[in-house]
């Protein structure tokens, strides 16, 4: 049951696989996206999130967490330009990230209180990089892709391992600590025991998944193809395709609103992906 998915032929696999690659050599995303007028680069992006207490955009990337400035160009938070792979918004400006120092290696679980001013490591420095992060339910959700294991912790210090599989990106249902799902090559994979087990991958090909409200799980193919679900993944309808190209991050703010980075820019939808808004240009500088 937790075998790494073969369903699809091997290029589909590494193809999906692709998106969530760390490298320092080189990125297939053009540059079709604009510079920020102060020269800023922003370039592969990792993950998305709103901070709920100002709802300000924060974009984790291959060098650093930026945020637009007073005129919409990229900021960098804080002084760290380190790859910042998984990331997510846990509250009032209390984020949880994961990724690689600039010095190399792996940082496990960080978190800063400060809206990514600083941050703190917390557990498995040097031991796990995290390609998907979820907080939800008082516990982190993690796909540590160094071991290749769905995680869970509730400290952020001890952590128990789940199942193992070969995945891009996890959602947690907002409505049941239980129900976790991971894009794999087969498709959607479904757990309802906290990350312990998966079925096996099925319904659309899926780069990321995101699950903030009971009736608004959204999914993004490796086209851009935004796909929704309003039963829990069971069933799916394709709402649009998002601007700019190959899918870099997906993150559902609420069961309308919806945050996606592709090799442009930073779109936003308020209307459930019907129509999306650049909040960020994106100029790729060959990072992933």
């Amino acid at each position: 049951m937790n075998k790494p998915p073969a369903a699809l032929p091997a290029t589909a696999l590494a193809l999906t696989l692709t998106l969530a690659a760390c490298s320092g050599n080189g990125d297939s995303a053009d540059s079709n996206g604009s510079s920020a007028a102060s020269g800023t680069t922003v370039s592969h992006i990792h993950a998305l999130g709103l901070d709920p207490a100002d709802e300000r955009l924060y974009v984790a990337t291959h060098e650093g967490v930026y945020t637009p400035d007073a005129s919409g160009e990229p900021e960098l938070v804080g002084d760290s330009k380190d790859d910042f792979m998984g990331f997510t918004v846990a509250g009032d400006k209390t984020f949880y990230a994961s990724g690689h120092p600039t010095s190399g290696g792996n940082k496990g679980l960080i978190k800063s209180t400060d809206a990514g001013e600083t941050w703190t490591s917390l557990s498995l420095s040097g031991e796990s990089d995290f390609h998907a992060l979820e907080s939800a339910h008082g516990t982190v959700y993690g796909y540590d892709s160094t071991n290749g294991l769905v995680r869970t912790t509730k400290d952020g210090v001890s952590w128990k391992d789940g199942a193992r599989l070969e995945a891009l990106d996890i959602a947690v249902s907002p409505g049941d600590p239980g129900v976790v799902l991971a894009t794999t090559a087969e498709g959607v994979a479904r757990s309802s025991d906290g990350g312990e087990t998966f079925a096996p991958g099925k319904g659309p090909v899926t780069a990321f998944l995101s699950w903030t409200a009971k009736d608004g799980l959204y999914g993004i193919d490796t086209s851009g193809g935004l796909n929704r679900s309003t039963d829990g993944g069971t069933t799916w309808k394709k709402v649009s395709t998002v601007p700019g190209g190959r899918p870099q991050a997906l993150t559902a703010v609420g069961a309308e609103h919806v945050l996606a980075a592709t090799q442009t820019g930073v779109f936003e939808s308020k209307d459930g992906g019907g129509t999306f808004k650049k909040r960020l240009a994106v100029t790729s500088s060959g990072g992933h």
